[in-house]
C-alpha cells in the first residue's frame, strides 16, 4: 500500500508492514531504528529508482515531481546516486551504477543477519549516501564507516550531521579496513566481494560476524553470513540473494567477442537456460571454476551464456536452440564444457540450494565448501 503523504512517519511504518509482509523484518529494533534514521534524509534530490526485482526503473527529480520522488524514497527499491564514479547523471539510466541508496529490503536483511546490539563496534565498508551508517548507530553500535570515494563521504558526512548521527568516516580503500579503530565487533559491509579480504577477519574480534554481499566472478550475488573463529577463519554459510555494486578494488569486466570467426563451433544438448537458472549451480560452479567469470545475457528473447577467464585467454558463448544448443569456444580452455562438468557434478549431489554452501576465509585462501567446513569443493 502506497501512502500518499510526506509525512515521513507514516512512510516509514508503512515500508515496514511491507517488509514485515515479506519477511525480511523481524526486529523492533530495527523497525524503531528505520523511524530514527528517516530514508527521505539520505536520498539524492535526483536520481533513478528501481525496484527490487522485475518492476519500472525511471529518473526521480524532487524538485520537478516530489509525489513521484516521496512515493520512491519509500517504495522497497535502490535508488542510483552516482554513475561512472561521478561522471555521468544517474537521472538518465544508462551509465554504470556506481553508488545508490540501498533497496530497504537487502539493508534490513542485512542488519537483522549482523544483529547488532548496543555498544557493538561496527565497521561498515562503503558509506554511500550514509543511510546504513545512521541505521547503525540508532541500533546502539559504535561505527567505523569506510568510503573510498571522497565527494561521497563529504557527502554523507554532512548528511549524517544534518541528520543528528555522528559515526566516524574514514575516506580510503574498505578492503584494508580501518586496524587502528579494530578490534570490531562486527564488519557490515554494502558493496559485493569476490575475494573477502582478509583484513575484515583480522579486525574483528574471536566470535565477531561479517554479513559480506558475496558477488563471485560467475553467477548470482549472495548474502553471507561468516564467524569469526579463534584460529584466524571466518567460516559461515550463503543464505540468499543479494545484488550489489562491487568494491572497486575488485571490479572487472566479462568481455565476449560479438564475433565468432575464432571460435570453434559445436552443439550442446544441456540448455543453457537450466544452468543459469539452477538456485545452487551457480556456486558449484563457481567453487569449481574460482577463475571464470559468466553470465546469462537476453538477446532478442533468447537466452545466451558468456563465459571467459580471468586470464583473458578463452571465452565461449552459448545460445539456446530448440533441442540443440550452439556453442562456440575459443583459446586453450573449454569454458563451457567445464561449466557443463561443474554442473554436471552439481546433479549428481542431488541439486542442492544456495543454503547448503558456505564459506571459509583465510590469511592465505578462501574456499568453498558443502554440507560442512570440513567438505571443501576444490577447483
Amino acid at each position: 500500500m502506497t501512502v500518499h503523504t510526506t509525512d515521513a512517519s507514516a512512510r516509514t511504518d508503512a515500508l515496514a508492514d511491507i517488509l514485515v509482509k515479506r519477511g525480511h523484518l523481524t526486529s523492533p529494533r530495527i523497525r524503531d531504528a528505520l523511524r530514527a534514521a528517516p530514508r527521505h534524509l539520505f536520498a539524492p534530490a535526483r536520481g533513478w529508482y528501481a525496484t527490487d526485482g522485475p518492476g519500472p526503473r525511471y529518473a526521480i527529480d524532487r524538485d520537478r515531481d516530489p509525489a513521484t520522488w516521496w512515493d520512491a524514497v519509500y517504495a522497497n527499491g535502490s535508488i542510483v546516486t552516482q554513475v561512472d564514479d561521478g561522471a555521468g547523471d544517474p537521472t538518465l539510466g544508462v551509465a554504470e551504477a556506481t553508488s545508490s541508496l540501498s533497496s530497504p529490503g537487502i539493508v534490513v536483511a542485512f542488519l537483522e543477519l549482523l544483529d547488532v546490539q548496543p555498544g557493538d563496534r561496527i565497521l561498515e565498508v562503503g558509506t554511500g549516501t550514509g543511510w546504513t551508517a545512521a541505521l547503525l548507530t540508532a541500533l546502539g553500535a559504535d561505527v567505523t564507516t569506510v568510503e573510498v570515494d571522497a565527494g561521497l563521504a563529504d557527502t554523507a558526512c554532512q548528511t549524517l550531521t544534518m541528520a543528528g548521527f555522528t559515526p566516524l568516516i574514514v575516506t580510503g580503500d574498505g578492503a584494508l579496513g580501518v586496524p587502528d579503530r579494530a578490534p570490531f565487533d562486527g564488519v557490515h559491509v554494502t558493496c559485493g566481494v569476490d575475494r573477502v579480504p582478509y583484513a575484515w577477519v583480522e579486525q574483528t574480534r574471536p566470535g565477531g560476524r561479517i554479513v559480506v554481499p558475496w558477488m563471485p566472478e560467475y553467477g548470482d550475488g549472495h548474502q553471507a553470513l561468516l564467524t569469526v573463529t579463534g584460529d584466524g577463519h571466518a567460516v559461515g554459510r550463503l543464505v540468499d540473494s543479494a545484488n550489489y555494486m562491487v568494491l572497486r578494488a575488485q571490479r572487472s569486466t566479462l568481455y565476449v567477442p560479438e564475433h565468432t570467426a575464432a571460435a570453434v563451433e559445436t552443439t550442446t544438448r544441456l540448455d543453457p537456460r537450466e544452468v543459469t537458472a539452477s538456485p545452487g549451480a551457480d556456486v558449484a560452479i563457481t567453487a569449481a571454476l574460482p577463475d571464470v567469470m559468466g553470465a546469462p545475457r537476453d538477446r532478442d528473447g533468447v537466452v545466451e551464456v558468456e563465459l571467459a577467464d580471468t586470464a583473458g585467454t578463452s571465452w565461449a558463448r552459448v545460445r539456446q536452440g530448440e533441442g540443440e544448443h550452439r556453442v562456440w569456444q575459443a583459446g586453450p580452455r573449454r569454458l563451457w564444457d567445464e561449466v557443463a562438468s561443474a554442473y554436471a557434478r552439481w546433479t549428481e549431489w542431488g541439486r542442492p540450494g544456495r543454503e547448503e554452501f558456505g564459506l571459509t576465509v583465510g590469511p592465505d585462501r578462501q574456499v568453498v565448501w558443502r554440507d560442512d567446513p570440513s567438505n571443501i569443493i576444490s577447483p
